[in-house]
């Protein structure tokens, strides 16, 4: 079967994305929708977790998610936000990316200049008479152990969820290619189509906690990315249609 029309349960990207290089290319139409949104809690649902922010001296933040969710609510629950809390980012990009809500040059913000979690825990490490609080998806899969591991004592708190886009299963069955990044994504597809059957349909999958949902319900995956000589979906995706032209 060749594929002439592709869904990528993402955002629409920027317009030098490589995806629209593959449009060009192959004469392909690739349609941009998520298969999940994210909602903040309501204030009355994360009250009866009894967490009460003004507490904690230090929040540690692992997405640009968690930043907006994090401020969005405090103002909801008209938390007071103290100008000596200090901020734990995973990396100086989602450091940066406080600037929309604080003046930068005014406060203790600290990041992995790595990247990774076990480099962050030695970050924080050096502050462990703080008290830290770390917001979090409802379903999320950090490895708290690597603080423990650190002896930093971090509190989590949920701010956020992630739900199910709508689709129709007329809308779903009209692609010949489906692509998803997350389990959630997997999960979104049968909420939306409880009676999905793959057949003919390609499934393009990134990353291995979505592949292994993908066949953890049954399912063909058609194209599993990444890999060594195609690290992203673009160049994936590049390679799947030059072999099938």
């Amino acid at each position: 079967m060749k594929v002439k029309t592709i869904l990528v349960s993402q955002p629409t990207p920027p317009e030098k994305s490589p995806y629209y290089d593959l449009e060009r290319k192959f004469g392909v139409k690739l349609t941009f929708k998520p298969f999940i949104r994210i909602e903040s809690l309501s204030t009355q649902e994360f009250r009866a977790q009894k967490i009460f922010v003004p507490d904690f001296s230090a929040i540690v933040l692992t997405s640009r998610t968690s930043v907006d969710h994090f401020f969005n609510l405090c103002k909801e629950l008209r938390a007071p936000i103290s100008e000596e809390l200090q901020y734990f980012c995973l990396s100086e990009t989602i450091a940066l990316y406080l600037q929309k809500y604080i003046t930068f040059r005014k406060r203790k913000i600290h990041f992995s200049k790595v990247a990774q979690w076990d480099d962050l825990a030695l970050v924080m490490k050096k502050h462990n008479t703080e008290r830290f609080l770390m917001p979090v998806a409802d379903v999320h899969k950090e490895d708290l152990s690597i603080f423990a591991k650190a002896k930093v004592n971090v509190t989590t708190a949920v701010f956020y969820r992630t739900v199910s886009a709508e689709f129709t299963p007329e809308e779903i069955k009209q692609y010949d290619m489906l692509c998803f990044f997350t389990p959630a994504g997997i999960q979104s597809l049968f909420t939306n189509y409880p009676g999905y059957e793959q057949g003919d349909q390609q499934l393009a999958i990134f990353g291995p906690s979505a592949i292994a949902a993908a066949e953890a319900r049954g399912l063909r995956v058609d194209l599993a990315a990444p890999t060594e000589e195609c690290p992203s979906m673009p160049a994936a995706l590049n390679s799947f249609l030059l072999k099938n032209l």
